[in-house]
């Protein structure tokens, strides 16, 4: 169904109105530490443990009762600098039959700038190679010098494959329908366009697009409610968004923002928080926790979990849990007080437990429960 635009101040502060809670009781249980800023994983199926990047380009495996494995042969080579390097991890739906394992990451040129790339390997049966990798996407032009990448992915269940893109720090960018910075682009799993993506067919526009006007793009997860595809992202100085990414819809940014510049002066190009042909966020913190993975809870573990959206904060050193009303946000609880870390990722394990990686060089793997 399609989502309304907000077209009014009063509507827009709503966003805001979610009651905050004290931070919940959870129990945490340090799984792997060591960890040199791991950014992602992706359950394997079974008992078999699960994949991590590392930033600098390694691909790990890890097992319940063995630990840490060898960096896993056959990673591209990537660009490591700044916020980039080796980024997302997901397995083909069909992973079980065709073993691939899709990696996104930052990669540079010889002028020293940088985009975020997408391919996939064959994950060898000892789990120990990646074969005949294939990068079957690039971000173009490439405008990076180490800031903005995006680099989430996720499958829709129907074959379909959606990559959220930052605008690698160039603003003006994310309104370019010729350029692939600050947007969400849909591929199939072979690395193709589908024929009925909004644009295809359109003079001066990459076919690719899905959504645009995005910033930097940091999670990304489809709403087992409803089928939705959520993302969030970081705004400039306050005004990180979760967004509900439609076709051709646009975002907003720049000209469209809850920030301001870390200068605090406000963005050149913005025309304030709500302009007309841009679509509102469903949520946005006016000061930015600076947000990482997010995870929907659809599992019957804990019950008290259902329904619920996770989010990591990389500035607040936390992990948020956000309780849904269809697609308004009535609560968040802050559940890492104490931890004391930043947060890159959070997932949801086959067996109903959070997984959640602290973005750090001496980084953790960690897994966390209801205490009660």
């Amino acid at each position: 169904m399609p989502r309304p635009s907000f077209h009014s101040l009063i509507a827009a502060t709503l966003l805001l109105s979610a009651s905050v809670a004290c931070a919940a009781d959870v129990k945490i249980d340090v799984l792997q530490s060591k960890l040199d800023h791991p950014w992602s994983l992706a359950f394997l199926p079974g008992n078999q443990g699960m994949l991590i990047t590392l930033r600098d380009g390694q691909l790990r495996r890890w097992q319940p009762g063995e630990g840490l494995g060898d960096p896993i042969v056959g990673v591209p080579k990537v660009w490591a600098h700044g916020q980039g390097g080796l980024l997302d991890v997901v397995l083909a739906p069909d992973f079980d039959k065709s073993r691939r394992v899709w990696l996104s990451f930052s990669e540079g040129n010889s002028d020293d700038k940088a985009g975020t790339a997408v391919g996939f390997g064959t994950l060898s049966s000892n789990m120990q190679r990646l074969e005949n990798f294939k990068v079957v996407f690039r971000q173009t032009p490439k405008l990076s010098t180490g800031n903005h990448f995006g680099g989430r992915m996720a499958f829709d269940g129907k074959g379909y494959l959606f990559i959220a893109l930052g605008e690698n720090n160039q603003r003006s960018t994310a309104q370019d329908l010729d350029k692939l910075q600050g947007k969400v682009v849909r591929l199939t799993q072979d690395g193709e366009v589908p024929p009925d993506n909004p644009f295809v067919g359109k003079q001066g526009t990459r076919s690719e697009i899905w959504s645009y006007g995005h910033r930097n793009p940091q999670g990304m997860a489809f709403n087992p409610a409803n089928g939705e595809l959520w993302l969030n992202e970081h705004g400039p100085k306050g005004g990180d968004e979760i967004n509900v990414a439609q076709p051709g819809k646009n975002y907003g940014w720049p000209l469209a923002t809850w920030g301001i510049n870390y200068s605090g002066l406000p963005i050149p190009e913005a025309k304030g928080e709500i302009v007309a042909g841009t679509e509102q966020p469903v949520y946005y913190w006016k000061v930015s926790p600076a947000v990482s993975g997010m995870a929907f809870y659809h599992a019957d573990k804990f019950p008290q979990w259902k329904g619920k959206l996770f989010v990591g904060a990389l500035k607040e050193k936390n992990l948020i849990e956000l309780t849904l009303a269809g697609d308004k946000v009535t609560e968040q609880k802050r559940l890492l007080d104490d931890h004391g870390a930043r947060i890159r990722d959070v997932r949801v394990g086959p067996d109903g437990y959070l997984y959640v990686l602290t973005d750090e060089s001496d980084g953790q793997l960690l897994k966390i429960s209801p205490s009660a």
